[in-house]
């Protein structure tokens, strides 16, 4: 095919008539690149309209130029176009032997002085160079005149270097000073983004947010459970634990949650109800029933004085307000004279040493002390001479006994006017002890304030494929967060560790 130069009254061709190649290259014009950054974009679109002005010719748009329009090697003082990014350089457009007289001026003079300054940089280690002066004032100056004309382009020469050192210490202070800046204002945002540096470092921070005691704490429980947390663009797994245990914690509400980590009421209830999920699966296990031989080797001193060594286990119930059902018979299950409002009742147990070892399901309110104890499962948990420590209202010596275990509870008066002796020293002791579960409730209800608000009728509702409810997981959940904190029984330190 047979190439020809676009540039008008060039009739040049690839080839000549006789079929021979002629030494000459083709170039196409320059295309605008608007992919590669702002900058790239304004230049090559400013040389393919300066290509386009040089042709002078009306059918070559900005919009289209043809492939088969291409200009010659003859229209550049190197013989091809100059990279398009140097703009300096007299081939940056074609400007020889193009038709007409209407050629800006050549920018050879100012791209040659550019690439003397580039190479003075390299040869003289970033120093100006001294002008040379005429062959000819050179040799008129002599004697003094050539020395006061050295001291002056000395002194020329140190100022200009003082000035450039004062510039560049100046300009290295101010990008010193930005760089500070802006070191502190991520730090400032990163302590109000919930993030893993909004707890890192700051234990009361930790304690009112979350209730554990450190932060190692909160990682090891985040590393147990992020595998089975759920997927989000906008929460991470720190964060979906973080919200959990400030809703458990501070009871807040999701629409405030919600505003805080900036995301929809939907998403964090979601996400509310699913770590409450992973939290019951992974950590329920935690409540539970300790071996004869642990109990016993971990006794504390006040329980062996009075008892020996056979306290299995304290008991006591406590009660969590929910709306008031529709339903006429759950109504009527759910209402508690003792509260005088509809309550869910919690059956709990602990460990002489203070943790809790037991926690039943949800009943309703109106539901007797007695009928729980014998409904929920803890009588089976016992062994043959076990004590159980527990209050007037738990009537279940019957039941404990069927098991070969002693209840041990305060003395009734049982129409006398008081106590006899005996009866007064054994009360006292049982309510010493016993005394201790209701501490450990008291502990777990001030820990997560979201057990003194009223539940929403939807949390009583079995949760789709299991026997248990969502106010049940709550319960529990808040009954593993108890037990990983220190004991309110006993001090940190004072107890024996059971080594069997």
């Amino acid at each position: 095919m047979v190439r020809t130069c676009c540039v008008l009254g060039c009739n040049v061709r690839c080839y000549d008539r006789h079929g021979n190649k002629v030494g000459l290259s083709f170039y196409a014009f320059p295309t605008w690149k608007q992919r590669e950054g702002a900058h790239v974009s304004d230049v090559t679109k400013r040389r393919r309209l300066a290509w386009i002005a040089a042709m002078r010719r009306a059918d070559i748009k900005f919009c289209y130029v043809s492939r088969y329009q291409l200009v010659c090697s003859r229209h550049f003082h190197s013989g091809k176009p100059a990279y398009e990014m140097d703009q300096t350089n007299p081939d940056w457009v074609p400007t020889l032997h193009m038709g007409h007289s209407e050629i800006r001026t050549s920018h050879s003079d100012r791209h040659r002085r550019r690439t003397q300054r580039q190479q003075n940089k390299v040869l003289f280690g970033g120093k100006r160079q001294p002008h040379p002066q005429p062959q000819s004032l050179i040799l008129k100056v002599t004697g003094a005149d050539a020395e006061n004309i050295d001291i002056r382009e000395k002194q020329t020469e140190d100022q200009q270097l003082t000035n450039d050192c004062v510039h560049c210490v100046q300009s290295r202070a101010e990008i010193n000073r930005l760089l500070e800046e802006n070191r502190k204002l991520k730090s400032k945002l990163d302590k109000t983004e919930l993030n893993e540096n909004f707890l890192k470092g700051d234990t009361e921070k930790v304690k009112y947010y979350t209730g554990f005691t450190c932060f190692a704490i909160f990682m090891s429980v985040l590393e147990n459970v992020k595998a089975f947390l759920p997927a989000s663009k906008k929460l991470s797994h720190f964060q979906m634990l973080l919200l959990t245990l400030m809703r458990l914690r501070l009871d807040l509400p999701v629409q405030h949650l919600s505003y805080l980590f900036n995301v929809s009421y939907k998403t964090l209830s979601s996400v509310f109800s699913d770590t409450i999920d992973v939290l019951h699966a992974r950590f329920g296990i935690l409540v539970h029933w300790p071996e004869r031989h642990c109990l016993q080797a971990t006794m504390p001193p006040q329980f062996t004085d009075t008892f020996g060594n056979r306290v299995a286990i304290i008991v006591d119930c406590f009660e969590i307000r929910t709306e008031q059902p529709s339903n006429l018979k759950a109504r009527a299950q759910t209402y508690s004279h003792y509260k005088g409002t509809h309550t869910m009742k919690y059956l709990i147990g602990i460990t002489p040493q203070g943790a809790i070892s037991f926690i039943s399901k949800g009943w309703g309110g109106r539901a007797s002390d007695k009928h729980i104890t014998e409904q929920c499962g803890i009588l089976n948990k016992l062994l043959p001479g076990d004590v159980v420590l527990a209050d007037r209202g738990f009537d279940i010596r019957d039941a404990v006994g069927m098991m070969c275990a002693e209840v041990k509870i305060p003395a009734f008066t049982r129409g006398f006017c008081q106590l006899d002796a005996k009866d007064i020293e054994n009360t006292r002791a049982i309510a010493h002890l016993r005394i201790h579960v209701e501490r450990v409730i008291g502990s777990l209800r001030n820990k997560f304030k979201m057990l003194h608000t009223t539940m929403p009728i939807r949390s009583l509702l079995p949760c789709e494929g299991e026997d248990v409810t969502f106010l049940d997981k709550i319960v529990r959940v808040c009954c593993v967060l108890v037990n990983m904190c220190p004991s309110v029984v006993v001090k940190p330190g004072t107890h024996e560790t059971c080594t069997c």
